[in-house]
């Protein structure tokens, strides 16, 4: 199936209409939220509507649409048409899924640039979501004009046997969500967004329904092995943004580096920020995002 999708997208325009729906109801996680059907569950997404050109944002795992809260908005007043989804399992989107990996997330950008009936967009990706971005290119390259990769977590990166510990034991009981959450607090090492807290609380409440940290939890284990062998076989304009002291890299600036050799991509290091740095830092991430897309055809 995953072939014959492969396939079909390399050769199909990116503006087949595929069934989405609008709901107005339900959880702070749905309200104003639109849901795109796709592969036995829906995907939630925020559309800012317009003309410009298209631009799809997708969050890492264990977080919300909402975490690009303070650079949709500056994208929106360069022109830009800004849609920021939920990944499967976060969020609005739907809980249960055969399959969480990056590739899975990829398809989704696809079918939701088919069915916003654009020619092509540019992606954002944080963290896994930057293979999201990597396996979109590679299954329909005429559908992405460029990405943006923020902390790309695209390879399986070294790990010592105490943290793989750690991560199993901090997964097993009824303190999950919390261990979860201060893990993510540490990924904003030098300074946290004013809405900090408010958002936490958010985050929590959307990992407290059932299913959505098992859903976690599976898409951690999942080996990023087959986004790393496709990294050097992809050719779009990319933009690598990566916080000086983002504590999911050894070496961060390094290994953007690597990354960058292999993409034949542009670096923007952050220095002082973490593993999000355009929500650490926006006033200095946002205006590198904005010029890297001025430059796209």
């Amino acid at each position: 199936m995953k072939t014959l999708f492969k396939s079909v997208m390399r050769t199909a325009p990116c503006a087949s209409p595929i069934r989405a729906s609008r709901e107005g109801a339900g959880s702070m996680m749905n309200v104003g939220a639109r849901f795109l059907g796709t592969e036995g569950g829906r995907i939630a997404y925020d559309d800012t509507g317009g003309n410009g050109r298209l631009v799809i944002a997708v969050p890492g795992m264990g977080d919300l649409r909402q975490q690009y809260r303070y650079l949709a908005p500056r994208l929106k007043e360069e022109g830009y048409r800004v849609v920021t989804m939920d990944v499967r399992g976060q969020g609005a989107s739907s809980v249960h899924w055969q399959d969480y990996s990056a590739q899975a997330a990829g398809r989704d950008v696809l079918a939701l640039v088919n069915t916003l009936q654009a020619s092509s967009a540019i992606v954002i990706g944080n963290s896994f979501a930057a293979g999201a971005a990597a396996w979109a290119a590679y299954m329909a390259p005429r559908c992405i004009r460029g990405a943006v990769l923020i902390g790309p977590i695209v390879r399986d990166l070294p790990m010592s046997p105490w943290i793989a510990a750690m991560v199993k034991i901090g997964f097993m009981g009824p303190w999950r969500n919390g261990f979860w959450l201060k893990y993510w607090d540490s990924l904003f090492p030098t300074q946290k967004p004013a809405d900090h807290r408010h958002y936490r609380e958010q985050l929590r409440r959307n990992l407290s329904e059932p299913g959505r940290m098992s859903a976690l939890r599976r898409m951690i284990g999942l080996s990023k092995e087959g986004t790393e062998a496709i990294m050097e076989k992809i050719h779009m304009p990319s933009l690598i943004v990566m916080g000086s002291k983002d504590a999911d890299f050894p070496d961060p600036e390094k290994e953007a580096r690597l990354l960058a050799s292999k993409l034949r991509a542009s670096v923007l290091m952050v220095d002082g920020a973490g593993h999000y740095p355009h929500v650490e830092m926006p006033d200095r991430v946002a205006p590198g995002i904005i010029a890297f897309l001025g430059r796209l055809a």
